[in-house]
């Protein structure tokens, strides 16, 4: 084995052939108008930062996006899929897909595929039926509306936060800096998440998208 090969084997594992995670904090929460969905941009392979600007912010319809957390070859295939069949959806409909559907087909293919896949998803976006939606997809398949949702390796230090700080029919500007120092929050304590913020106001208008590179502050040492 060569000095650099040998380099790259710590602990009798072989970084080079790991998988890629997205060992991540990823959100979503619902405001006066529509939602928002906001990630670190961190990608792991191991204890190793395999990409620091990644975008775990997937496009699947004009108005539905979905935030990944997991095996991120698994979520990217899983996501291309669903824009797939979304698309076809909407030009069979004539008229842009339901998020409850995207959410749908998400939850099938996690299921079905729930021994082979490592994938959670945040479904996200706005509709004519019924607004703002946010549909959380963990790892098992299941799917529950919620009108605030965190997921990935970071939310488990944020819970507390979410549930002291998130309100009803928040206007677009507070939602936005609710979301943002709460993945701030979950992105300084958190190993596998770091980076960027990077957000997405999903309206009736469509899909403005933010990068917030300049993170709250909390309390320091």
């Amino acid at each position: 084995m060569s000095p650099v090969e040998n380099a790259l084997v710590y602990d009798g594992m072989d970084w080079t052939n790991a998988a890629h995670s997205t060992g991540t904090s990823i959100m979503a929460a619902e405001f006066n108008g529509g939602v928002i969905i906001g990630a670190d941009s961190r990608t792991t392979t191991g204890a190793y930062i395999a990409n620091r600007v990644s975008d775990k912010l997937t496009k699947i319809t004009d108005h539905i996006y979905c935030c990944r957390a997991g095996s991120a070859a698994d979520t990217q295939a899983i996501a291309d899929i669903v824009s797939y069949h979304l698309n076809f959806h909407g030009m069979e409909l004539g008229e842009a897909p339901l998020v409850e559907v995207g959410a749908s087909i998400f939850k099938e293919l996690c299921y079905n595929y729930r021994d082979s896949l490592m994938a959670g998803i945040l479904v996200a976006g706005w509709d004519k039926l019924k607004g703002g939606q946010i549909y959380s997809v963990p790892i098992g398949g299941m799917c529950v509306r919620q009108p605030v949702s965190i997921g990935g390796s970071g939310s488990s230090y944020v819970y507390g936060y979410v549930d002291a700080n998130y309100k009803p029919d928040m206007s677009k500007d507070e939602c936005i800096q609710f979301v943002t120092n709460t993945l701030a929050l979950a992105m300084s304590r958190d190993g596998s998440s770091g980076g960027v913020i990077r957000l997405g106001i999903i309206t009736e208008d469509g899909v403005e998208r933010r990068v917030v590179t300049e993170l709250p502050k909390f309390y320091e040492d």
